[in-house]
């Protein structure tokens, strides 16, 4: 596995071997790796002929009151995990590589940005669609890779790409979860023993909310409340939002008559905790 760190060896790899035609998957990430991570790099290996992993904690996606000085950097294991996946490229630019000196340029991620995990985080996925278009242009995939555990992001992504004709294809892979349904996340090493076990009640209520649609439930209003009685069984979990949306526009439902994705995300001590469930009317 090569590292690379500077942007214009990383674009140099990456025209060379798309001079060959060679098909290059890119793995975006802020590192501190975790299984979730290693499924999205072996569907990219199973896609893809060469595997580029990202890695760099964009200060730009961070607000002000946030974690950017503390977010886990274990670099060693990271790239460990990504040699043991046979990950070609693990790209670690610098600062400077992605925001050199001078840099003005912003993307604005718009109306999908203004609600939920945007209205909550001002300017976070701004910082998101900026580092996103930054690192298709430096390392030029033909595909790229998120997780669904990130819904947001990943209907925001899509619509980067098609807005700005990136000529990326996008593939979203399932969550991956604990055995207790917890999605997993780097921030979830920050959780205590007595946090972890109230963490999975956010997904407990999302499904209960899939059970009530499943069961004839329609009407959004009503399925929220089928979620928050789960959240409110445990003290230690405050709300932030619950919602019915619509997968592609995220506008909440006021009836579910196909397809919904639920979204929910609570605050347990200093941590924030996201997480979602897709439910399709007359599928699985």
């Amino acid at each position: 596995m090569r590292i690379i760190r500077s942007a214009t060896a990383m674009t140099a790899w990456s025209r060379k071997l798309q001079r060959e035609g060679v098909v290059i998957g890119l793995v975006p990430t802020m590192g501190a790796l975790h299984d979730g991570h290693r499924s999205l790099i072996r569907k990219a290996r199973l896609s893809c002929d060469a595997v580029v992993v990202s890695l760099f904690v964009n200060p730009a996606q961070f607000g002000p009151k946030e974690d950017f000085a503390r977010y886990p950097r274990p670099f060693k294991a990271d790239a460990a995990l990504c040699r043991e996946e046979g990950v070609d490229v693990l790209f670690a630019p610098s600062h400077e590589a992605v925001y050199p000196p001078g840099f003005q340029t912003t993307v604005s991620a718009g109306a999908l940005a203004r609600r939920w995990e945007g209205a909550r985080r001002p300017g976070h996925f701004d910082g998101v669609a900026t580092v996103v278009a930054k690192l298709f242009g430096l390392v030029t995939p033909q595909v790229a890779f998120f997780g669904q555990k990130d819904f947001q992001q990943s209907v925001l992504v899509q619509r980067l790409v098609e807005d700005l004709n990136l000529g990326v294809r996008v593939v979203v892979c399932p969550t991956v979860r604990g055995e207790d349904g917890l999605a997993l996340s780097s921030r979830n090493r920050y959780l205590t023993p007595a946090q972890r076990r109230s963490a999975p009640v956010l997904h407990e209520a999302l499904q209960a909310g899939r059970t009530a649609i499943l069961r004839g439930i329609r009407f959004g209003a009503q399925i929220d409340r089928a979620m928050q009685k789960v959240i409110q069984t445990d003290p230690k979990l405050r709300l932030d939002y619950l919602a019915v949306c619509d997968p592609e526009t995220l506008e909440p439902l006021p009836r579910v008559t196909k397809t919904a994705v639920l979204l929910g995300a609570v605050r347990l001590g200093r941590l924030r905790l996201i997480d979602n469930l897709i439910v399709r009317l007359g599928g699985k």
